[in-house]
Order: structure tokens, then C-alpha cells, then sequence
């Protein structure tokens, strides 16, 4: 028996009240703990976000300090215990991986903070484990003195990291704290609402971040930019794709009707590093995409999105193709523990409805 899909209305339907974020997609507007996204992006540390998200207040100055000396001692226990996971860095795909060493953190889940920075540590660390792995390379011990976003990034090159190429990191891992009710936030909920511990609301968002339609296409965006080669030939290239009915990388969100305001934090970012030749051709099939785009679907608003400068970002760091949803995950873990931290505090159980559509025996 063939089953169609149906509209079980859900769309618009609250999932749950927080304080952490808000997405106007109308207005093109990200709030971060009743912040802007572009007061905080660039201007704070990620640190400073840490705090933020897990204690309702930027940190001050020694707070923030403290704040980074604990994450960098969490670091290096997370590199110390990586001869403890067995085969899990071995596997192919870059997200198995992490969640396959992930899963094996025994955390003790009493303290909030130092929970979510446990595992904070761990999702860095086991991504560029990983890295390494690939490159047949020993991870560079962590540096407990250095930034989050600069060590990892130092982790990912096997060298120290040039200041301002870990302050470009620094600003993405605090655009990608939080996004509302994605995909990988509602699954750590649904765990948590369980009763289940944090190590397990990790693994579940972990899984759900792996799919391609959630934190899969920074990669594909610089497929599309290599092909297209110079700004000259966006034009016709992009014409040729939509004739054919293909995809256009990087364009259009399921909430946003305007810019991702993400994507303009970004493009600010990779203006401070090299590689003006990629922003340009960036610029031009961004500029060209929304134009052609408009013109074939006038009902629709499609802009760039988020991942759209997640590419050229994270391509102008030198950061693999093979490592940007592990990224992405690097500085989602952080919201992904404040809602669980916001979950349990509700303490009541997640379960939504669904509406039976198949056969009735008679």
C-alpha cells in the first residue's frame, strides 16, 4: 500500500519556551541570550559566549580567564584520553568519528558548567584527533594557555595559529552557538527530557548534525564555487544549473525570508584574512545566485544562507572540507548543553503526537 505524505500541521507549533535564542526570519534578526548576533560575533570571545549561553551573563574579564584556563586544562585531559577509544578515530566519515569517541566521555554530569565544558573540550579535540588521523599525523598536544577557537585551530594545522586567523575561528564558533529549535538541538532536548545524561544528549545531536539537510553543505558550496572558477562565469554557470533544476549551494533557509544575518558575519570575518580572490568570486555568485533566483521563483525569498560564507571561512583557514560539520559541532556543542541544562529544568518529558495514516484491519 502506497502511503503519501500529508501536512500533520506542525509547522509554527512551540516545542519549547527559552531564554537562550530567538530567529526572526522576517526580519532577519538572530538573538544570543536577548543579545544580537552581530553585537556579540567578532566583538566577544567565544569564551565570553560560553559564559553567556551557561550562566545567563558575560563573564568579566578574570571570569572570562578562568573561564579559558579551566577549558584548556579540559582539553588536555581530552587528548590524554584518546589512546582510550578504541577504533572510534579510525572510522571513514569525520562524524562517525567524533561521535563515536564522544559517546565514550564518561563525564560525572553533577556541575553544569564543568559538564558542558567537558564536553566542549572533547568535541574540539576529537575532531582534530581525527584530522590528524586522516593526514597520518600525531595531534599536536593542546596549548591550556591558548583560546578555544585558536587551539583548535592550531590542532586542525599541527602549528601554532596566526592570531588573526584564530580570532576568524573565535567569530564563527559564536555565530553557530545557537539557532532555535534546529534539528540537533530538538534531539539533545528529547534526550534530556528523558532524564538521560549529557554525554548522550550530545551523541543524539551529533547524529542529527550529521545528515546532510542539517550541517552538510559548507562542503558542497565550495564544489560549486571550483566549478564556476572565476566571477565572470557565475552568470552562465548559474543559469545553466537552474535550467537543469539543480541546486544552488548556500541559498535559501527554511526560516530566514531575508540574508541570514549569519552570512554577514562571516563575509565580515573573511574580509580580515587572505584570500580576496575567493570572497570575490564568492561575492559575485552570491550576488548573481540571488538575482536568477528572484527571477524564477519571485514567490521566494532566496538569499545566502549560513553556510554559504561557513565555506569560504572555513576554506581561507585551511581548515578541510572533510572537518566543517565537525567545526560547526565544535561551537554548537555549546548550546546544544544550555538546552539541555534549560530542558531539565522543565523536567517533563518530550513527546509529541503524530496522526496515523496507515491501513485498519476489518
Amino acid at each position: 500500500m502506497k502511503i503519501e505524505p500529508i501536512d500533520v500541521g506542525l509547522e509554527g507549533v512551540v516545542a519549547a519556551e527559552t531564554v537562550l535564542s530567538q530567529v526572526d526570519g522576517e526580519r532577519g534578526e538572530l538573538l544570543l541570550r536577548g543579545h544580537p548576533l552581530d553585537h556579540i560575533a567578532g566583538h566577544w570571545t567565544f569564551e565570553e559566549v560560553i559564559g553567556l549561553f551557561l550562566s545567563g551573563e558575560r563573564p568579566t574579564a578574570p571570569e572570562r580567564r578562568a573561564l579559558e584556563r579551566r577549558l584548556g586544562a579540559l582539553r588536555i585531559t581530552a587528548y590524554e584520553r584518546i589512546d582510550t577509544l578504541g577504533a572510534a578515530l579510525d572510522a571513514a566519515n569525520a562524524m562517525d568519528a567524533l561521535r563515536g569517541a564522544v559517546a565514550q566521555r564518561d563525564v560525572a554530569d553533577e556541575d553544569p558548567l564543568t559538564t558542558a565544558l567537558e564536553l566542549t573540550a572533547s568535541v574540539a579535540v576529537y575532531a582534530a584527533a581525527w584530522g590528524a588521523r586522516q593526514k597520518g599525523e600525531p595531534l599536536r598536544r593542546p596549548d591550556p594557555d591558548a583560546s578555544h577557537a585558536a587551539d583548535l585551530l592550531s590542532m586542525y594545522l599541527g602549528h601554532p595559529c596566526d592570531p588573526t586567523n584564530g580570532r576568524a575561528l573565535d567569530t564563527y564558533l559564536a555565530t553557530v552557538v545557537d539557532h532555535g529549535m534546529n534539528a540537533s538541538t530538538f534531539a539533545a532536548r528529547v534526550v534530556a527530557s528523558t532524564e538521560s545524561d549529557a554525554t548522550s544528549c550530545v551523541v543524539a545531536a551529533i547524529g542529527a548534525l550529521k545528515g546532510r539537510l542539517h550541517g552538510g553543505a559548507p562542503g558542497p558550496v565550495l564544489d560549486m564555487l571550483d566549478a564556476i572558477g572565476r566571477p565572470d562565469h557565475a552568470e552562465a554557470w548559474l543559469t545553466e544549473a537552474l535550467a537543469e533544476k539543480r541546486r544552488i549551494m548556500g541559498m535559501g533557509h527554511r526560516v530566514y525570508r531575508v540574508r541570514d544575518p549569519r552570512a554577514a558575519v562571516l563575509e565580515a570575518a573573511v574580509h580580515t584574512l587572505r584570500g580576496g580572490e575567493r570572497l570575490a568570486l564568492a561575492k559575485a555568485t552570491e550576488e548573481t545566485a540571488a538575482r536568477l533566483l528572484a527571477e524564477r521563483y519571485p514567490d521566494r525569498s532566496l538569499r545566502a544562507n549560513v553556510e554559504f560564507y561557513t565555506a569560504v571561512l572555513l576554506e581561507a583557514l585551511e581548515i578541510p572540507r572533510a572537518l566543517f560539520t565537525p567545526t560547526f559541532a565544535a561551537g554548537r556543542v555549546v548550546g546544544w548543553m544550555a538546552h539541555v541544562f534549560e530542558q531539565r529544568a522543565v523536567g517533563r518529558l518530550i513527546r509529541p503526537k503524530s496522526r496515523y495514516v496507515g491501513p485498519r484491519a476489518t
